[in-house]
C-alpha cells in the first residue's frame, strides 16, 4: 500500500523538493511561459502586415511599427527564456544541495543496519547519479513544460476564434499518437526496474573491482574480477539496447504523430480560405498557429517519456530519505557519573537474535574488557551502547539514564568509539586527530599522536602533519591508520572509551606504549575493550567471555582461568601461539646470523 502510494504522489513528492526554493522556481515558471508565449506575437505582427497588403493600407510608418513589436516581442522571449533558465538552476542546484545534506542527515540518524544493508554502489548511485537526475525536471521540466503547456493552449485557443474547425483539425494525428505513446510507456514500464537494477549491478561491481584492485592483484584473479566487471557493462549494454529497439518504432510514430498539428490545419485552413469563410491573412495565420505547436508539442513528448524515469528515480530517493530514524531526544540530559548498565539486552539483525538477555555493570573508573569466540557479539554489545543500532528488547543507562533519552550529539561526546577497521579522511593527518575536537590546537594534536606513538611515522612523511590522508594511506600501514585513530580518541578525551580492537595492527615493539598511553589516559574513565589478543587484556578490573550472544562468565584472569573452561583454552591457545611467534622470530635470528 506504501509502495502504491509513492507511485501515485511521485510528482508531489518532486514539487516538495522545490519548496525549499519555490519563490525562484514560480519566478521561473512565470518567466518560461511569458518566454514561450512571447513567441506567438511575430505571427500575429506578421498576420496584421498581411492585411495591410490585402487591404491596401501598406504604408512604411506601420509595417515598421508591426516589425519592431516583432523585433520587441523576440527580444522578450529571449531576455526571459535567460531569466527563467538562470532562476530554476539556481533553485535546482540549491534542492540539490538540500537533497543530499537530507540524505546524509538520514544515515547518520538512521541504524547503522539500514545503511549497510545497501552496497557502496548503490549509495553512490543515489547520492551523486540519481540525485543528479532530479536536476533536470526541477530546472527544465516544471519552467519549461509549464510554458509549453501554455503555448499549445494559447494557440489553439486562438484556432477556436478564427474558426472552431481548425481547433478540430489541428487535434488529428493526436488518438493514433496518444496510442503510440500508451504502447512505448506499456513496454517500458515493465523494463524500469530491471534497468535500476542493472545500474545498480553495474555501480558496485566497479566499485568493487577498483577498492580490491590490491587484493585482485595479489590473488592473481585479474582475469576472473575482470570478467565479472566486463560482464556487468556487457549486461547492461545489451539490456539497454534490446530495451530500446522494443520500442523503436511506436516511439519514433510517436515522435512523428503528435507535434504535426500542421497536417491537419494547412489543408482545412486552405478550404476555409477559398470558401471564404476566413481571409487569407486568417488562413495564413492559422497555419503559423499550428506550426508554432510543433515545437512545444514535441518538448512535451519528451519530457512525458523521461517522466517514467523520473517517478522511478524519485521513488527510489523517498525510500533512502523515508529510512526509519533512531528516535531522538532534543534536550540535554545530566549526568550523575559514567556508569554503563545493560539489562537484559537483547538485539536482532533483521529476524536472527544474536544477543540473548546481556546483563552487565561496566563501572566508572574500571576496565573491562570482552572476548570470546568470533561471532559471539562483541562488537554488537560494543555497537549498541554507542547507540549504532537500538536494542531490541532491555535496555542500556550511562549515569542511570536510557541512551534512548540522551540526544545523539551528547552520546557522542560521551563515547569515543575505535574499531578495528579505520578510516582515514580526505583531509590532512593533523585535521583527521584533529577531527577527535575540532577546537584543538596544533600543540594538543601533537601532543594526542605522540601519545599514540605517531609522530616517528608522520615526521618521515614529505609533508608531515599536512600529508593528505589519501596520499599517505597509500603509504601507511593498518597499524599506523589505527595509530591515528587512537591520537583521535586522545584527543577527543571523552569520559567512556570503546576500543574494539583498537589495537589489532599494532607491531608489538609500539603495542606496549600505546596499551600504556591508552590506560593512563582511562584512568577515572569507563574503558570497555573487545580484544583477541588476550596478554593486553589480563589486568582488566573485569573480564567478560561471551560466546553465542549470551556471557559464559566473567571475572577477574585468575578467576576465569579457575572457573571457566573456555577462556582457559583462549588463553592457552594464544600463550601457545605467542611462544610459537617467539621461537619462529629466535630461528629467523639464529639463521641470520
Amino acid at each position: 500500500m506504501k509502495e502504491q502510494n509513492k507511485k501515485q504522489n511521485f510528482l508531489a513528492c518532486l514539487l516538495s523538493y522545490a519548496t525549499e526554493s519555490k519563490y525562484k522556481m514560480i519566478l521561473s515558471v512565470i518567466l518560461s511561459v511569458i518566454s514561450i508565449t512571447s513567441g506567438l506575437v511575430p505571427f500575429y505582427c506578421f498576420y496584421r502586415v498581411i492585411n495591410l497588403f490585402v487591404g491596401n493600407g501598406v504604408c512604411t510608418q506601420k509595417i515598421l511599427f508591426w516589425s519592431l513589436c516583432a523585433l520587441a516581442a523576440y527580444l522578450v522571449k529571449i531576455v526571459c527564456f535567460g531569466l527563467s533558465t538562470a532562476s530554476s538552476h539556481y533553485a535546482a542546484y540549491h534542492i540539490l544541495e538540500g537533497l543530499r545534506n537530507r540524505l546524509t542527515e538520514r544515515f547518520l540518524k538512521a541504524p547503522l543496519g539500514e545503511v549497510t544493508k545497501h552496497s557502496i554502489g548503490q549509495i553512490k548511485g543515489i547520492m551523486v547519479d540519481k540525485i543528479e537526475d532530479i536536476e533536470p525536471p526541477l530546472a527544465h521540466m516544471i519552467p519549461e513544460g509549464s510554458g509549453h503547456i501554455v503555448l499549445p493552449v494559447v494557440s489553439m485557443i486562438a484556432l477556436i476564434v478564427i474558426d472552431w474547425r481548425l481547433f478540430l483539425a489541428s487535434l488529428i494525428t493526436f488518438p493514433l499518437s496518444l496510442i503510440c505513446m500508451g504502447l512505448t510507456f506499456k513496454i517500458s514500464g515493465k523494463n524500469f526496474d530491471k534497468y535500476n537494477d542493472s545500474i545498480a549491478q553495474m555501480n558496485s561491481n566497479i566499485v568493487e573491482y577498483v577498492d580490491g584492485i590490491e587484493v585482485i592483484k595479489a590473488f592473481g584473479r585479474e582475469g576472473q574480477s575482470y570478467e565479472k566487471y566486463a560482464d556487468a557493462i556487457i549486461n547492461y549494454k545489451t539490456f539497454v539496447l534490446k530495451w530500446l529497439s522494443s520500442t523503436w518504432v511506436t516511439m519514433k510514430l510517436a515522435f512523428a504523430l503528435f507535434p504535426s498539428t500542421l497536417l491537419g490545419v494547412l489543408p482545412v485552413a486552405l478550404w476555409l480560405g477559398a470558401d471564404g469563410t476566413i481571409t487569407a491573412a486568417q488562413a495564413a495565420l492559422a497555419v503559423m498557429l499550428s506550426m508554432s505547436m510543433v515545437g512545444s508539442l514535441a518538448k512535451l513528448e519528451v519530457m512525458g517519456n523521461e517522466m517514467k524515469k523520473v517517478q522511478l528515480t524519485v521513488e527510489e530517493l523517498q525510500e533512502y530519505l523515508e529510512m526509519p530514524e533512531l528516535p531522538e531526544k532534543t534536550a540535554p540530559v545530566r549526568l550523575e557519573n559514567y556508569n554503563i548498565d545493560l539489562h537484559d539486552v537483547h538485539f536482532s539483525y533483521e529476524k536472527s537474535e544474536v544477543l540473548h538477555g546481556i546483563d552487565l555493570k561496566l563501572n566508572q573508573g574500571s576496565f573491562t574488557a570482552l572476548v570470546g569466540p568470533s561471532g559471539g557479539g562483541k562488537s554488537t554489545v560494543a555497537k549498541l551502547i554507542s547507540r549504532f543500532y537500538d536494542v531490541t528488547e532491555g535496555s542500556i543507562t550511562i549515569g542511570g539514564v536510557n541512551i534512548k533519552d540522551m540526544p545523539l550529539s551528547q552520546l557522542s561526546d560521551t563515547i569515543s568509539f575505535v574499531a578495528q577497521d579505520n578510516f582515514l579522511f580526505r583531509c590532512s593527518l593533523k585535521e583527521n586527530i584533529r577531527m577527535g575536537n575540532p577546537q584543538a590546537t596544533d600543540e594538543e594534536v601533537y601532543a594526542a599522536a605522540r601519545a599514540a606513538q605517531c609522530e616517528e611515522f608522520i615526521q618521515k612523511l614529505p609533508l608531515g602533519y599536512d600529508t593528505p590522508a589519501g596520499d599517505a594511506g597509500k603509504r601507511l600501514s593498518g597499524g599506523e591508520k589505527q595509530r591515528i585513530a587512537i591520537a583521535r580518541m586522545m584527543l577527543k578525551n571523552a569520559p567512556v572509551i570503546i576500543l574494539d580492537e583498537a589495537t589489532a595492527f599494532t607491531d608489538p615493539e609500539n603495542e606496549d606504549k600505546i596499551q600504556k598511553s591508552i590506560y593512563e589516559l582511562a584512568k577515572g574513565k569507563t574503558l570497555l575493550v573487545i580484544a583477541h589478543r588476550l596478554s593486553t587484556i589480563k589486568n582488566a578490573d573485569n573480564i567478560v567471555v561471551l560466546k553465542d550472544g549470551s556471557i559464559e562468565a566473567q571475572g577477574t584472569q585468575e578467576e576465569l582461568l579457575g572457573n571457566c573452561s573456555l577462556y582457559r583454552n583462549m588463553w592457552e591457545a594464544h600463550i601457545g601461539a605467542k611462544n610459537w611467534s617467539v621461537g619462529k622470530e629466535m630461528v629467523s635470528y639464529v639463521s641470520t646470523n
